[in-house]
């Protein structure tokens, strides 16, 4: 599917970062019909919990999002896919014919409301995969234990300080094939995973060269996808990151919804043992080497600074007014040359210098810092 397609598809009405409960109700009672949705529970605050249940394969398919109330970004892509399933294309009626998808649009509808990643209770439902201490954690392990699906596609957003290995790509897109346990061993569910990874990694390669990465591994039983794995399980991890110039990940959500329908097509057609464990494995781990800003030679503007030091600043996400303002602060400050900035400033630069002057934003900061 082209990019000129998918805007055809793409949910205009639902945009930015901001989505709580009452955007998706609105999307879903306009647009979804009621014999596709089901009330699944409710979360600590009483808002319903929803699913969206597409197809007749045997193929079983279950995604969820937004278990991270301020990741609201595969979100956005999974209303787009709901969107491209309502469509009575050839494409969406193969996959509908050969899959039964099952989505949670938004597990915790409290932490959305709020944008925060956690619960009402203070809860990260993503280290409450055992004790399930939390009502959407019991949401999401009874809708898994009756559908019993055989891929689990687990939705997140990642932060803008990862780059893709040793490069100066962001990571927009990463990937994750969960441990099943400490050593890291690779399971027949685990290789199942790694290649269908490695398809959406074909495609997305050819949208966005270099900037897919792999998401760290390391093996927590409290961790969703670490439990379904555990139980055998493909699980696949999705981290929608950042995109230059898209702090709203417009762009993000658009590739995250190519490396959905990869992902579909390939389950739908059998054509996951086309890929190789070894693909996955090619795919750069990821590294936290990115600021949001770095302003070198700082001393210039900031005398407090050593001569030759560089800052650099990470961007706040707040909530005002169901609007999310990115506000800079100072996460570090040195010798920053081993990093890269989303945006970066040499202060001994005349037009650097000028630039940063006339950023409001950024010079206000900066006289406050």
């Amino acid at each position: 599917m082209t990019s000129k397609n998918y805007k055809s598809i793409k949910v205009s009405a639902i945009k930015g970062r901001y989505l709580a409960y009452p955007h998706l109700k609105d999307f879903l009672d306009k647009n979804v019909k009621l014999g596709n949705l089901e009330v699944e529970g409710e979360s600590v605050l009483k808002t319903s919990i929803v699913s969206i249940k597409y197809g007749k394969g045997p193929k079983k398919i279950l995604m969820w999002s937004q278990m991270h109330g301020n990741e609201s970004t595969t979100t956005k892509a999974v209303l787009d896919i709901v969107n491209f399933l309502e469509i009575n294309s050839p494409s969406a009626q193969s996959v509908l014919d050969s899959c039964t998808i099952l989505i949670l649009p938004m597990l915790n509808p409290d932490g959305a409301a709020a944008y925060t990643r956690i619960n009402a209770n203070q809860v990260d439902l993503n280290r409450d995969a055992q004790q399930r201490s939390q009502p959407e954690s019991v949401v999401l392990r009874n809708v898994f234990d009756a559908f019993l699906p055989d891929y689990c596609f687990n939705l997140h957003d990642q932060r803008t300080i990862f780059n893709v290995g040793n490069t100066p790509n962001p990571a927009t897109v990463s990937f994750l094939a969960p441990a099943h346990d400490e050593e890291r061993s690779i399971s027949a569910s685990r290789a199942e995973s790694m290649r269908l990874i490695a398809a959406m990694n074909g495609d997305l390669q050819k949208r966005i060269p270099g900037q897919v990465g792999r998401y760290d591994d390391a093996f927590n039983s409290d961790c969703v996808g670490d439990t379904f794995q555990m139980t055998g399980t493909p699980t696949i991890l999705f981290e929608a990151g950042h995109f230059p110039e898209d702090y709203n990940r417009e762009r993000t959500r658009e590739y995250i919804f190519h490396a959905l329908i990869s992902a579909l097509n390939t389950i739908s057609k059998d054509k996951i043992g086309d890929f190789k464990v070894s693909e996955y494995f090619a795919i750069p781990e990821n590294e936290k080497q990115f600021f949001d800003v770095i302003i070198y030679n700082a001393h210039v503007i900031l005398p407090s600074l050593q001569i030759g030091e560089s800052i650099g600043i990470l961007y706040v996400e707040k909530l005002i007014d169901e609007t999310i303002i990115f506000e800079p602060q100072v996460e570090s400050r040195g010798n920053l040359n081993s990093h890269y900035g989303h945006k970066t400033f040499n202060m001994l630069i005349n037009s650097d210098l000028m630039y940063v002057k006339n950023d409001i934003k950024v010079a206000s900061f900066l006289d406050a810092f």
